[in-house]
This record gives C-alpha cells, structure tokens and sequence, in this order.
C-alpha cells in the first residue's frame, strides 16, 4: 500500500547524500531540494511514518491469505483509486514549495497525541482485517465463498477498515501540520470515498435484501456522519 511512498523517501534519502560529494551547482542544488522536501521530517512524523510501514508489513502478510477473487472492479476504477491514494500519500509527508504554511500550530503534545491516536486506529484496522479474514479483498470484488461479516467492529461500521486508514492518515497530517498535508488528506478522502460508494452498489448486487437491511442498520465509516 505504501510502496510509492516509501520508494519516494528511499529515492529522496539517496538523493541528498549522493548529492553531497560533487561541488558542481547541480549537485547542491539537488540537496537543496531534498532538503526542503524533508525539512519538514520531524521525530514524530518519522514515527508515523514507521506506523505506516508497520502496518503496511502485516496488510501484506495478512494478503495471502485472502480468498481466491471470483470477480473485480474494472483496470480504470482501480487506477483510479491508487493513484489518488499514492499522490495523497505523498502529499500527506512530503512538503511542497507553497504549501509549507502550517494550518495547527507547531506543538510537541498535539503531535505525540496524534501519534497515539494513529496507533489505536492501528489496533482498529488490525482487528477488523481479522475478523474479515478470507472475505478481505484489495480492489472491489467478489471472493470466493465470500460471505457478509457482522461481527467486531463490523456490528456497527460496514468499512471499519477505511474508518481506520483515514483516522491514520489524518493523525499523520496533524503531525506534519502543513498544508501540503490537509491537501494530501483531502485526496485520500475523496479517494475512499468513491470506493465506499462504489464497494456499497457492489455488495448490494452481489448480497442482495440482506446487505440493504444490513446498511440500515449500521454507520457507514464514520458514526454521526456516514
């Protein structure tokens, strides 16, 4: 899930340090813009992200175990969705020339809170995966034997997995505190938002009266809102 994200900080990282041995004006000013893209790296945002790379570890140990997919969305919609998460990731670490303001005040509790919070989002994604278990699929699908899941956090959020990566990513972008950030998480919220539309029409036609009495019944992502 994160690997253009962390294919971009590797990148980054050996930019700047193959950067320092030349003295040629292209070499200085290739730190220069590493630099400012990392400038903005704090120990807590360091952090976030080794919650990512935690979680993104066990999402793909936790893959192979997913059900054989009978049937999936189509190439374009899941283009379309990870590319729309990939450039939010980016733009939630990733500072921007003119995006640099800061829309929260830069604060050492605010962000160790953040941080605390994304680690019990963590916790939250973590157990509705297993409980999810076979029936779990990246893209919009039908899997095989798949079957409708009410248990755990499932009693009440029929996407508690996407509650938890945009409560995540919204702890990540109050550490950063940038506006870059609030711009990345803008992305990523339309980007789950269209999926949870599209995933809604899917399981209504793949479970029929079950799944309508189902999504009456229950908070979408987000209790109070959807």
């Amino acid at each position: 899930m994160l690997a253009a994200l962390i294919g971009a900080l590797a990148g980054a990282l050996i930019t700047k340090f193959a950067g320092r041995a030349p003295n040629g004006s292209g070499a200085r000013h290739a730190v220069w813009s590493t630099s400012s893209v990392l400038s903005g790296f704090t120990p807590m945002l360091w952090a976030s992200l080794a919650v990512w790379v935690v979680f993104s570890l066990y999402w793909e140990i936790a893959a192979t175990s997913a059900a054989p997919v009978e049937r999936r969305e189509s190439a374009v919609s899941r283009a379309v969705h990870v590319t729309l998460v990939s450039i939010g990731q980016l733009l939630v670490f990733f500072g921007i020339p003119g995006l640099r303001a800061r829309f929260v005040p830069a604060s050492m509790v605010l962000a160790a809170a953040a941080l605390a919070i994304q680690l019990l989002f963590l916790v939250l994604a973590v157990w509705s995966r297993r409980i999810l278990g076979r029936n779990w699929s990246g893209a919009i699908a039908a899997t095989e034997g798949q079957q409708l899941v009410r248990a755990g956090p499932y009693r009440s959020l029929r996407h508690p997995i996407y509650t938890a990566l945009l409560g995540m990513y919204a702890c990540s972008a109050l550490i950063s505190g940038e506006i870059h950030a609030l711009v990345g998480l803008v992305l990523l919220v339309a980007a789950y938002w269209r999926k949870v539309r599209l995933e809604e029409q899917h399981l209504a036609s793949h479970f029929g009266p079950s799944y309508r009495e189902y999504r009456d019944a229950t908070w979408g992502a987000v209790p109070g809102l959807f």
